[in-house]
């Protein structure tokens, strides 16, 4: 319940979204609107704890209802704005029931400023605190359909109810591939709460922040509002690679999202024509704890399996975002990925495959697999300079020999007059 505060932030600045597509698979996905009003869940949490009087002299509750109202006013005319609690109405002992307990107070829909803030007025910190449940609801809430999806997570504690794991509720739905993101705002100085309220929005592509201050509250919350301005972009096209290169996706330039399991292999096919470039580059984005130094490897294949080239420097895995490129150009001499056909103008299959090394930590089994992102471009192929030839190295050679030659000589006759010096005194 920690985490919260900048994710509420994010929630002003709802209309952000991870990074513009730049184009769409050669063969699926199709051109997605960039206009879309911001579609937005606020997730509170009115559990038990939210009654503590720790913040500026003040309840948590109460700080985090005046933060609401401040956010409502500032969101954009055209927002889609709902409105889900957790642990609101069971004060009871019965853990079954109290962890079931999280309502929708406003469905999504346009913006109804009264409505909301007189919704949020009236709650009373009641009961216990079903994140994980919370947020899956509020997955449904929002839907499928349309652009992103942001829930603003506000609480001051972790999860009292698990199962559902917020966390593991955070990365299936990143799986989903429904473009949700899910920003968290703490509101209680407790590390074992910021660690969670970061995995889930980690999971997600989301922010985290902690606001111990009605001052603090307030600051982040105006950052958010200069951020509402920005405009509703589209996210990486979803794309499921394949375990081979036959029947693998066929992309084109554009930017791509998947997820891949620790050690497995993803493949997938670019059409590149004599006199194009293909360049390609991987992130990887671990979302749960994995074993020390881990790597990624981008390769270029042949269809028939032989590696064409293979990516830079993948890193050390000491780092909380990998990235690997490369670069190939059809037409280079001994450089073709199938044997010319006769047909010039026909593009030829280049297979790219993503691998890593890496390894799952206790529990975490892999389910679902770590998300990354991958950029596709085909371009004009340019010229590249030759390798440095023999020529000037044998000079280069000659030269050093000779140098070493009369340095060695030099310093033997140095040697050999100063042992005559020193035995004649």
């Amino acid at each position: 319940m920690l985490n919260g505060s900048r994710s509420f932030f994010v929630l002003v600045g709802l209309s952000t979204v991870l990074c513009p597509l730049a184009a769409v698979p050669a063969l699926a996905a199709e051109p997605e609107p960039s206009a879309e009003p911001p579609r937005v869940e606020l997730v509170l949490d009115v559990s038990g704890s939210m009654r503590a009087a720790d913040i500026g002299g003040r309840s948590r509750i109460s700080v985090a209802q005046q933060a609401f109202n401040e956010v409502v006013d500032a969101l954009p005319d055209d927002t889609q704005l709902g409105i889900r609690v957790l642990g609101a109405t069971y004060p009871g002992k019965d853990k079954a029931v109290a962890c079931r307990d999280t309502q929708q107070l406003v469905p999504v829909g346009p913006v109804d400023r009264a409505a909301a803030k007189s919704a949020i007025a009236t709650l009373r910190p009641t009961g216990h605190t079903p994140i994980g449940l919370a947020l899956r609801e509020g997955a449904r809430d929002l839907g499928t359909e349309g652009g992103n999806r942001r829930i603003v997570l506000i609480t001051d504690g972790e999860d009292t109810c698990a199962p559902p794991d917020p966390c593991d509720v955070a990365r299936e739905l990143a799986a989903q591939g429904t473009k949700l993101v899910v920003d968290t705002l703490g509101l209680a100085p407790d590390e074992k709460v910021r660690r969670q309220l970061l995995c889930i929005a980690g999971a997600t592509g989301g922010t985290y922040a902690a606001a111990q201050t009605p001052e603090q509250l307030t600051k982040r919350i105006r950052q958010l509002v200069r951020r509402a301005e920005d405009t509703n972009t589209p996210a990486p096209a979803p794309v499921a690679g394949g375990r081979e290169c036959a029947g693998a996706p066929l992309l084109g330039p554009g930017v791509y999202t998947d997820r891949e399991k620790p050690a497995e292999h993803r493949w997938y096919r670019v059409p590149v024509a004599t006199g194009q470039e293909l360049r390609a580059a991987v992130s990887v984005a671990p979302d749960r704890p994995v074993q020390r130094d881990y790597g990624v490897l981008l390769r270029a294949t042949a269809a028939d399996g032989r590696e064409l080239v293979r990516g830079t420097d993948a890193g050390s895995g000491r780092t909380d975002v990998l990235s690997a490129g490369l670069r190939w150009s059809a037409g280079e001499p001994g450089s073709s990925p199938s044997p010319a056909t006769g047909e010039d103008a026909r593009p030829t299959e280049v297979c790219l495959v993503i691998s890593n090394s890496f390894a799952p930590v206790d529990r975490q089994a892999g389910q679902p697999g770590l998300p990354f992102e991958l950029v596709v471009d085909v371009v004009t192929a340019s010229d590249t300079p030759d390798a440095p030839g023999l020529g000037r190295g044998w000079l280069l050679l000659l030269v050093l020999g000779a140098a070493g030659l009369l340095t060695g000589v030099l310093a033997g006759w140095l040697t050999r007059w100063w042992i005559a010096t020193w035995r004649t005194n």
